[in-house]
């Protein structure tokens, strides 16, 4: 599920700064899949929770598996509005440059990859990285929004776009803060320690 996930984030991005119809409908294509292995998943992770009564470690790992199952849900959901607003901007002028939306994506990106990587080897400082970059991306996306607004005032033929790169922005930003979930949840199963709302230091609330 995380490698399906991880593409269409990638083909979502592609579809948007590569101008990509196929990337585009890639991504709308994969969306039934996503949410197929999601449920069964879940089945799962519940049959082991009623026969098998799991205690400690394994009933955290259950818990973080069936967590990290829905954030990677959503995570394809926000590929999918990515993809429309792509395919929207494919119908519009470009606007140049396109902001920091690459530099953006690709840090974006490297969470995913991170907080999937931190869940599959149980690394507290994979996991810790990931919550370090959380404030990066919103700090970029802040500059987009400002970078955006300006063209939209220059230019009322760039509004429309330019609407469509925010939505872009704001869902990658979405992304991010999903993959911080993850990462949340690997310290919750590795270490027992619920970082939710703590400030992201891996140290509150131990369980």
């Amino acid at each position: 599920m995380g490698s399906l996930v991880e593409n269409a984030i990638q083909r979502s991005i592609d579809a948007v700064i590569k101008r990509d119809r196929n990337a585009a409908q890639e991504v709308l294509d994969s969306e039934q899949r996503i949410n197929s292995i999601e449920l069964e998943i879940d089945a799962l992770a519940i049959d082991l929770l009623a026969l098998h009564q799991p205690m400690a470690s394994n009933l955290r790992f259950i818990i973080a598996a069936l967590k990290i199952n829905s954030n990677l849900e959503r995570m394809g959901d926000l590929s999918v509005v990515i993809a429309h607003s792509a395919r929207a901007l494919i119908e519009s002028p470009a606007i140049e440059p396109m902001v920091d939306i690459p530099y953006i994506a690709g840090i974006v990106q490297s969470m995913v990859r991170t907080s999937l990587d931190a869940f599959v080897s149980a690394d507290v400082d994979l996991a810790r990285s990931v919550l370090a970059s959380d404030d990066a991306v919103d700090n970029l996306r802040t500059t987009c929004f400002h970078q955006l607004v300006s063209f939209m005032q220059k230019d009322p033929q760039n509004i429309n776009p330019a609407l469509n790169l925010l939505t872009v922005t704001r869902t990658l930003e979405r992304l991010a803060d999903h993959s911080t979930n993850i990462a949340e949840d690997v310290l919750f199963f590795v270490s027992g320690v619920d970082v939710r709302h703590s400030g992201g230091d891996g140290t509150a609330n131990p369980r």
